[in-house]
């Protein structure tokens, strides 16, 4: 199975994704975790990743593109992109990457909470790049980019809504009663 994870920035994607991982078995595929590296690697991708990561904006596509598909690899029990993809154009190229591996995303998990929790959530975590500014940046970024995506998986029967706010255990919950969902609830999951 190949799961997407979806939401705002500081929803919980990271930390849901890592539990899930962990007790299915699953890769997990963070590109918050594959552009923190490149950072850390300080080269030239380093320094381009930088400036869009400073200024709160997306990663161009082909970037991210390249980075995922160097991070694929074959895995039998599964994969959840954490963080990936954020645009609709990452999207069709993720479908393109999946299908020469005669694969596909299997399901969508698009974790929803209040923006103020987030916001609070995101500035309590202390990465330096977590201003309040920057943070407002990348949810007006998030609201623009997303919307079409979660449409386009809509459009596919693959979407799940999933109420992201509570214990971290009933998150969990949730989001395995949601992948076990087989989209006859129009892609809401109870929450």
């Amino acid at each position: 199975m190949r799961v997407v994870f979806l939401g705002p920035p500081g929803v919980g994607k990271g930390t849901q994704a890592s539990i899930f991982c962990r007790n299915n078995d699953f890769r997990h595929i963070s590109t918050g975790e594959l552009l923190r590296n490149a950072l850390e690697l300080d080269g030239e991708m380093g320094q381009k990743i930088r400036k869009f990561m400073e200024a709160g904006d997306l990663v161009p596509d082909d970037l991210m593109l390249g980075m995922i598909e160097s991070a694929l690899v074959d895995e039998q029990n599964g994969v959840v992109f954490d963080g990936f993809p954020r645009t609709e154009v990452q999207a069709r190229g993720l479908d393109d990457l999946l299908e020469k591996r005669n694969e596909r995303v299997d399901r969508v998990v698009l974790l929803i909470a209040d923006e103020a929790e987030v916001i609070r959530r995101v500035l309590a975590r202390g990465r330096s790049d977590d201003t309040l500014e920057t943070v407002r940046h990348r949810f007006e970024v998030y609201d623009a980019s997303t919307a079409p995506l979660i449409e386009y998986y809509r459009e596919r029967g693959t979407l799940r809504e999933v109420d992201g706010m509570g214990a971290i255990s009933e998150i969990q919950e949730r989001i395995h009663n949601a992948l076990m969902d087989d989209g006859s609830a129009n892609g809401r999951s109870a929450g």
